[in-house]
Formats: C-alpha cells, sequence, structure tokens
C-alpha cells in the first residue's frame, strides 16, 4: 500500500524537481528517481546531465519512458520513496508510440494502490497558457489536464510550485493548507 503520494505541478523552471527531491530527500528512505525522459537531442541530454548531477550519489536512477504503472509496483518497498519526474514527458511518450491514453492512465491510477513506500509525482502545468494552434498539441493539452485531474483526485497532498514557491493546493489529511509550504 502506498505510504503517501504526493503530487508536484509547476510550470517550465518553476522549481518543482528541486522541490520534489527535497521532499523525497526528507523521508530518510532509500531514494529512487524513475525518469521518464529520453535524451532524444543535445538539449534534452544536457537536461538529464544538470538534474543527475544535482542529485548525486544518493539517488538510484531508473530511466523508464513507458511501462510507469508496472515499474512503480515493481521498484516500490516500505524503505523506499520513489521521484517520478515526469507526468507529461510521459504522457508525451506515451502519444509518440500510439498509445491509448486513456488505457494508460487508468493503469496508472489502478496500480498506484500497489505501490510500497512514498511516492511524488512531478508534471508540467501546461494548462495555463494560450489553446495551442495546433490539434496535436491540443490533444496533449486536454490529455495532460485530464491526468493531472485523475492524479489529483487520488494524491494525499498536491503542491503547485511557482517561482521557486510551493503553494498547497491539497493537504495531507489532518493539516491545514499554507500559502507557502516550502522555499525550493
Amino acid at each position: 500500500m502506498t505510504e503517501s503520494l504526493v503530487f508536484v505541478l509547476g510550470g517550465a523552471r518553476s522549481g518543482k524537481s528541486r522541490y520534489a527531491e527535497s521532499r523525497i530527500a526528507d523521508t530518510g528512505a532509500e531514494r529512487i528517481y524513475l525518469a521518464t525522459a529520453e535524451a532524444r537531442d543535445s538539449e534534452m541530454t544536457a537536461r538529464i546531465a544538470e538534474h543527475r548531477r544535482r542529485r548525486g550519489d544518493a539517488w538510484r536512477t531508473i530511466e523508464e519512458p513507458l511501462e510507469l504503472a508496472s515499474t512503480l509496483v515493481s521498484v516500490g518497498a516500505t524503505d523506499t520513496a520513489i521521484l517520478v519526474d515526469c507526468l507529461t514527458l510521459w504522457l508525451a511518450n506515451l502519444m509518440a508510440e500510439d498509445r491509448d491514453l486513456d488505457a494508460e492512465t487508468e493503469r496508472l491510477l489502478e496500480a498506484l494502490p500497489g505501490v510500497a513506500g512514498a511516492v511524488v509525482m512531478v508534471s508540467n502545468e501546461v494548462g495555463l497558457g494560450i489553446v495551442p494552434d495546433n490539434a496535436e498539441a491540443r490533444r496533449f493539452r486536454d490529455a495532460a489536464g485530464h491526468l493531472h485531474q485523475s492524479i489529483a483526485a487520488v494524491a494525499d497532498e498536491v503542491v503547485l510550485v511557482v517561482a521557486g514557491l510551493a503553494h498547497t493546493l491539497k493537504p495531507r489529511e489532518g493539516e491545514i493548507a499554507s500559502d507557502v509550504h516550502k522555499r525550493t
């Protein structure tokens, strides 16, 4: 059974990954970084290298661009804390492989209760900008919105990171929502 599920949303370069990493570090459990990114170009290669450098050797990294649900279940244990970074890259990977997005989302939602340990999921909030000018981008934005709503509904806590500041949207049961949870 999942110890806790924290869902962290934010825009590009908002500080969401750094915030999520700090939440995992605070658990004292074995740190697992479940990366969904693929280094398809030099920019992404550099971003991945920067994330690895920042995390250091205290993390075990597992790269899995598609099979998120089964990987979470297989690596989760009571003494682990898993950071999934990020759901929007996972969604883009699924779209590139022409996977059924609703079915994959459902698989993930069904798997989450079976994940032992703590889980922190990171995703890019893409619904706050202008309406995309092409059908594929609109499909992605809409799918991300549906995915985010589904994850937020089952999460124990939901945090929005803006300009490096974490705002609690859905506090843990028994806690009071604060305007600013923690500076990253």
